[in-house]
């Protein structure tokens, strides 16, 4: 499988469609309209490119990337060296449980005491296995979640940021404050529901600030630690299910993801001669290549490009307002992503002739302001 067409810009507003019901509002409520395309994409102009977008004259990324979106980032600088759609929207399963675990590191004590509920126990898909009436610190919640994406302990810890809703409502303020623009969760699991999106330029934006945090760094390179039990079950290991740390030299380690509606994600950071770069991929596939696998292919790629050539920026919060917005009926889109992507590795459009013709124009003023100046001079000599 190679990576699919995105030339002409299918996921500038939307997912694709979802395959099941799970993003089906409940009964009276409307669904969440798209969210807004800015008019200048975040990051820089190529960052709106649809396709492939590399330095000029760079090779051609690596067979086998099945992610219908990607990006390579500098962990230190916020360059970003290759991309493909990077602000493509696509939903994150349970790769958003990076901005979870960001907001709950941020905003509540890592010993902090939690007691466990038959509701987060209940929570469906994958689970770390904490129980009712175990006890566990914000720590140990923050270990299940990124170790081995307890949807459980994402539960727990939105308990503790006042629940669910008010969970979401500042995951959501979060992401913009971040400058994650294509960014609207609707669980903080992960799991599918209605107006999930985002982005692999929003991902990194979110990871980038994840890696900045020691504890939440320390933990995704955990590979295995003691974890608690509760009533009578006694405690038990968890093993994190990131193979790129078993794999690849340098794995600073990173999260997974998959649903139906998602298909499969992953984030991932690895650190090499003094330098540490951050890849992700959306909406791939774990077959022929296994998704670690195409990750760990991207980062040699990315370590592999010439540094100081940058194709945009992770930004380090919200851009300005812009007025008029784009509104997500009428999307701007850009001229390369219009054209295709098949030549976004070209570089940079070339300024226009009023932008090129500016320092002549202002030569030509001061000349003739000099000029003036010299003349008056000369008719208050003549006491003209």
């Amino acid at each position: 499988m190679i990576t699919p067409d995105t030339s002409g810009c299918p996921n500038r507003i939307t997912p694709p469609p979802p395959v099941d019901l799970s993003e089906v509002p409940v009964p009276g409520t409307p669904a969440p309209t798209p969210l807004p395309v800015p008019d200048r994409p975040v990051g820089g102009p190529r960052m709106g490119a649809c396709g492939l977008v590399t330095p000029a004259d760079a090779p051609a990324p690596p067979d086998g990337i099945s992610a219908t979106s990607w990006l390579v980032a500098d962990a230190g600088s916020g360059e970003v060296l290759a991309a493909k759609d990077p602000h493509g929207r696509h939903r994150p399963a349970s790769t958003i449980k990076l901005l979870t675990a960001l907001l709950a590191a941020d905003r509540l004590p890592a010993d902090q005491v939690v007691t466990a509920t038959q509701a987060d126990a209940d929570q469906e898909g994958s689970s770390a296995g904490i129980g009712p009436e175990g006890t566990y610190t914000v720590r140990q919640l923050l270990t299940g979640l990124l170790l081995v994406s307890g949807n459980d302990t994402a539960h727990a810890l939105s308990q503790q940021l006042g629940g669910v809703p008010a969970t979401i409502e500042q995951m959501n303020e979060l992401a913009a404050e971040l400058g994650a623009l294509d960014t609207r969760v609707a669980t903080p699991s992960g799991l599918d529901g209605p107006g999930m999106s985002t982005s692999a330029y929003d991902l990194a934006l979110v990871f980038r600030q994840v890696l900045s945090r020691p504890m939440l760094a320390e933990l995704l390179g955990t590979r295995q630690v003691d974890f608690p039990g509760f009533g009578t079950r006694p405690g038990f290991v968890l093993s994190n299910d990131n193979k790129l740390l078993a794999h690849y030299p340098g794995a600073l380690g990173g999260k997974t993801g998959f649903t139906d509606d998602a298909r499969h994600t992953y984030i991932g950071a690895a650190a090499r001669d003094g330098r540490a770069l951050i890849v992700v991929l959306l909406r791939g596939e774990q077959r022929p290549v296994p998704m670690w696998e195409q990750a760990s292919r991207l980062l040699d790629y990315g370590f592999a490009l010439p540094q100081r050539a940058p194709v945009g920026l992770l930004v380090t919060g919200a851009p300005e307002p812009e007025t008029p917005q784009t509104s997500a009926t009428t999307p701007a889109v850009p001229p390369t992503a219009a054209a295709g992507a098949a030549s976004q590795s070209a570089p940079r459009d070339e300024p226009s002739a009023l932008v090129t013709a500016l320092p002549w124009i202002g030569l030509a003023v001061l000349v003739l302001g000099i000029l003036g100046a010299l003349l008056l001079r000369q008719r208050r000599r003549m006491g003209c």
